[in-house]
């Protein structure tokens, strides 16, 4: 007959499988990670090399500044560094919004060519920027809205090659704020650069409830779309209104990049309502950064930079640690998120919800 355990065996035994449960600051390098929105601009490999050194895949974005080159140049860059990193580096490119002939059949077809050519050539998703809501308008001086009725064959196109929307619709809500009263630095800082997108400054252009509410209507309109809302979905000042939109469409995801401080933010009030969100939605957020990379006279430095960030991040999914921020200040304790949860967030809701080959 077998003997009992001894207490202090079962009680190491208990302990040890509740640590293994998490994962710990150590883990960062063995774990298999995602970060499904960065920008590779440069051929030079340096954001790759960083990223197989920390054991990541990357999702490179394009991004319409309203320069047909530069968006080209965006996705041969991005094409040539997913050939070089099969499996490994993955693209999603995004098209000139030029007004020329909008709101005419013709305006859609020249875009469903380009689009067509793009996807063919391996895109996972298609990309649209803020500059819809934000920049274009039609020839009466109307901003063109994420729902207009001139974009639907777009994304109706899309739909049909069965890949998904990825969306930077809108902005941060402090964006629609003054300097001094947002709540975390790097708007605050990104803002001060680049008034021409700080909305406190323009009152006249559409409302930040307006952006949210056009991208809403752009879901309810297509209930079949797949659509990956970026950072937060432009809901990162509140978990509670963002789980809200997850419930109402469940084809809508949203990945985190540049917006985890935002977390951190709302962590430091109330800990237990972000960490409990992000467990009850551990289906519907993909990890990313945003981190953009042109070329550098010191990649070292980039590499470095990128690497930190990374590890910050994991440190505040990853771990139940007193954590500060240069975005904001005060303290705030890590999310201590299960090793199920952080799998997801991490790697395996961009796999399933862009559907990459790994």
């Amino acid at each position: 007959m077998k003997k009992n355990l001894s207490f202090p065996i079962l009680l190491s035994l208990i302990l040890f499988g509740c640590q293994s449960r998490f994962y710990t600051e150590n883990d960062f390098s063995s774990v298999l990670k995602i970060d499904s929105h960065i920008h590779i601009n440069s051929d030079d490999g340096v954001f790759e090399e960083q990223a197989a050194a920390d054991n990541f895949l990357l999702i490179t974005l394009g991004v319409d500044h309203g320069d047909s080159a530069n968006i080209r140049k965006q996705f041969n860059h991005a094409v040539l560094s997913a050939q070089k990193h099969p499996g490994k580096i993955f693209f999603g490119p995004t098209f000139l919004f030029d007004t020329a002939g909008w709101g005419t059949e013709e305006w859609s077809k020249k875009i469903i060519s380009q689009l067509d050519q793009d996807i063919s050539a391996g895109a996972i998703t298609v990309k649209v920027w803020k500059n819809i809501g934000m920049t274009v308008r039609d020839r009466a001086g109307k901003f063109i809205m994420i729902d207009d009725p001139g974009l639907d064959p777009v994304f109706d196109f899309i739909k049909s090659r069965n890949i998904l929307v990825t969306g930077h619709l809108g902005e941060p809500r402090n964006c629609w704020l003054p300097l001094n009263e947002m709540t975390v630095s790097s708007d605050s800082s990104y803002f001060a650069r680049n008034p021409q997108y700080h909305m406190f400054l323009h009152p006249e252009y559409p409302s930040y409830e307006d952006q949210i509410n056009a991208r809403d209507n752009l879901l309810k309109k297509h209930p079949d779309l797949t659509f990956i809302g970026c950072h937060l979905g432009s809901l990162e000042w509140n978990v509670d209104s963002l789980a809200l939109r997850l419930d109402r469409y469940p084809n809508m995801a949203v990945d985190i990049s540049a917006r985890t401080c935002h977390l951190q933010y709302q962590s430091a009030k109330d800990r237990n309502r972000v960490r409990d969100f992000c467990i009850k939605y551990q289906d519907r957020l993909l990890y990313g950064t945003d981190v953009g990379y042109s070329g550098s006279s010191n990649p070292e430095d980039f590499k470095k930079r990128t690497h930190d960030e990374w590890t910050d991040d994991w440190k505040y999914f990853a771990t139940d640690s007193e954590l500060t921020s240069d975005k904001f200040r005060g303290t705030f304790a890590g999310l201590k998120l299960p090793k199920s949860v952080m799998n997801k967030i991490y790697s395996e809701n961009a796999i399933k919800w862009y559907m990459l080959t790994i």
